[in-house]
């Protein structure tokens, strides 16, 4: 099943899918668990448009390329084209909304890569590796930095977080990326993982929310 931007209510969202922009150690203890120093500067890198596949249903994970990591993350939904010189103001009238996402990383891969000092694409960017699910409004929350997100495996919480802990904020954080990126309506922001993170098996039921606000029950395929 193909993906397409859509609200809880299963309205369509006009614009096309275009990139998904996302942040590497934003959560001070997710760096810890995987050993991974801070950052001094925020640590971004872009999955394409095509690795994106919905959660309903269910998804796919490679089962021939070592460990896939889920990375539960809260995600941004871009409504509108943002300047390089984005004001704190446009970049909330540019949030369409907001969605509990997976960003799936081959984690065996992702490890050979770093050792060599080379890009994640390899780990981060294959086919399915962006798991999304429709957004509830970006009305939804009063203030964005104070966002919930929480992902269950088989019965048991794995990842609770809230962007209230993030090293970089989502507002700051989307002005950082414009400065770099042209950043455009359709265009999906990853905010960063909290701790917890670990292998997805074949079978797994799960349940990604946005406490509160979405709740959604997949499994892996």
């Amino acid at each position: 099943m193909s993906y397409q931007h859509q609200y809880v209510d299963g309205t369509r969202i006009h614009f096309p899918l275009g990139k998904v922009v996302c942040i590497g150690r934003n959560y001070a203890e997710h760096a810890k668990e995987l050993d991974n120093p801070i950052p001094s500067e925020p640590l971004l890198f872009i999955k394409p448009g095509s690795c994106v596949v919905p959660l309903e249903g269910g998804f796919k994970i490679p089962t021939d390329r070592g460990s896939v990591h889920y990375e539960a993350e809260i995600a941004v939904l871009l409504g509108k084209s943002l300047s390089s010189h984005a004001s704190e103001e446009e970049v909330l009238d540019a949030i369409s909304g907001y969605a509990p996402a997976l960003d799936l990383t081959l984690r065996d891969v992702q490890a050979k890569l770093k050792e060599k000092g080379l890009p994640w694409e390899l780990a981060k960017s294959f086919d399915g590796a962006c798991v999304l699910p429709p957004f509830v409004s970006a009305a939804a929350f009063d203030d964005v930095t104070d966002i919930p997100v929480r992902l269950t495996v088989n019965g048991e919480v794995r990842q609770d977080g809230n962007s209230a802990m993030m090293l970089n904020p989502i507002v700051p954080v989307i002005q950082y990326m414009a400065r770099h990126f042209s950043l455009q309506a359709g265009d999906v922001i990853l905010t960063g993982t909290p701790a917890g993170v670990g292998p997805f098996n074949v079978g797994d039921e799960l349940v990604l929310e946005l406490p509160g606000a979405s709740r959604f029950e997949s499994r892996v395929l």
